[in-house]
């Protein structure tokens, strides 16, 4: 009885799969991280004085030097919005603690760098979903992102206005 029980707990810890969802009570689809439809809040991007060295393709940022949302593709920096401002971001001036300081989603382990890394062979992130932000986010912050319901487009806010991405 023993053997079966533990087989049993082996194969649910097997099969089951890491979701979570924010300000709702179940991830959507095959959603490793989702969140609430009909919101006004986003996913703040960190905001980097110097671009990692060691990213891998699809990192996303706002470098805090020109101001600019981008994203790694390939071995380029690609440019998600034109410069914006970070004059309403607060900084955070603490040192970092050394060593591994992130939050993995969908893997045990991972060889990629970030804060928060989303790694997983069958789910991915689902952004925030709004209505119009240009209109509904009253105070977007530097390095927002969400997806657009209206447009169908990723929006992402670089400080000044927002730009659109299909």
């Amino acid at each position: 009885m023993k053997k079966i029980i533990i087989i049993t707990g082996l194969l649910c810890a097997i099969v089951t799969s890491a979701q979570t969802a924010i300000d709702k009570n179940q991830a959507d689809g095959d959603g490793i991280l989702d969140f609430a439809a009909n919101t006004t809040k986003g996913i703040l991007l960190p905001i980097v004085e110097t671009l990692p060295a060691d990213a891998v393709g699809g990192t996303i940022l706002m470098d805090k030097n020109d101001r600019i949302v981008k994203m790694k593709v390939g071995a380029a920096w690609t440019p998600l919005s034109d410069a914006g401002s970070v004059d309403g971001a607060v900084f955070n001036t603490n040192e970092e603690i050394p060593g591994q300081n992130r939050i993995i989603m969908g893997a045990s382990e991972t060889a990629a760098p970030g804060v928060l890394v989303l790694e997983s062979s069958d789910k991915a992130l689902i952004l925030p979903k709004v209505a119009n932000p240009h209109i509904n986010v009253k105070s977007p912050y530097p390095g927002m992102v969400c997806y657009d319901t209206v447009s169908k487009n990723m929006a992402v806010f670089d400080g000044l206005k927002w730009s659109y991405w299909k």
